[in-house]
């Protein structure tokens, strides 16, 4: 059975004639659907059953779609594709900050819907479905201060084991900086790493990405160890890095 069969898509949109069009186009492309109104629902229906994306309209009429998206990635690493308003650099930059995993602008084309949702739905194959008892005995991982970003089951563990949730863009941002430790890279450089990643990037994105990492990363995150900035060039990754299979 494919992957994308085992768990449906979970849709939060007020607009019935929204919920309506992004059912009928997912599931002719293969993605089952539960599509409902409001966030009550929303959380009811994933008490009931596990999804693989969820995809919540950011400007519901009589609630905060940025709030649920937040609410949901409090406790869950379920990748999140936002609705967004058409032009809106803001809601995009905000969709990022709650940890959104991509951001879809209103109105849209179905085709874009079907590519954006094939894209998260290879990443969840990847972050979310798969079992780390499923995945390999050995695991390279990078080492830094009390951190341990594991390559292969793609996860942020501190020396206690305790695992941090990072959206796929985090991971990619902090993997393309980790594996380059001491290195100067431009934010077109790692805007290009990020393509495949946050979907549509733009000229923030970077930086979004990174003040989210720093909040996680560091105790202090208005002076980091970890990732410094580059006035005027981009980032580095200023900590030593050890690699090891674990």
């Amino acid at each position: 059975m494919d992957d994308r069969s085992k768990k449906p898509i979970l849709i939060v949109d007020d607009e019935v004639d929204v919920r309506i069009l992004v059912s009928d186009v997912l599931n002719q492309a293969g993605y089952p659907c539960v599509a409902v109104a409001d966030g009550n629902t929303m959380f009811g229906e994933m008490k009931k059953a596990l999804f693989s994306l969820l995809i919540i309209d950011l400007r519901l009429k009589n609630e905060d779609g940025l709030v649920l998206a937040r609410s949901v990635r409090e406790n869950s690493n379920i990748p999140i594709l936002m609705l967004t308003g058409k032009g809106s650099e803001t809601d995009r930059i905000l969709s990022l900050e709650i940890a959104a995993d991509d951001f879809l602008m209103k109105p849209f084309n179905i085709r874009e819907l079907v590519a954006r949702v094939n894209a998260l739905q290879r990443r969840a194959v990847m972050t979310i479905n798969n079992d780390p008892a499923d995945l390999s005995d050995s695991h390279e991982c990078l080492s830094f201060g009390h951190w341990i970003l594991d390559l292969s089951a793609r996860e942020l563990r501190n020396s206690s084991g305790e695992v941090t949730l990072l959206t796929y863009g985090e991971f990619t941002l902090l993997e393309s900086l980790a594996t380059r430790p001491k290195r100067v890279i431009s934010r077109e450089q790692l805007l290009e790493y990020l393509r495949g990643a946050e979907g549509d990037t733009f000229d923030r994105t970077v930086d979004v990405l990174i003040s989210r990492l720093r909040q996680k990363l560091e105790i202090n995150s208005r002076s980091p160890r970890y990732i410094r900035t580059e006035r005027g060039i981009g980032y580095s990754f200023s900590e030593n890095v050890s690699k090891s299979i674990r």
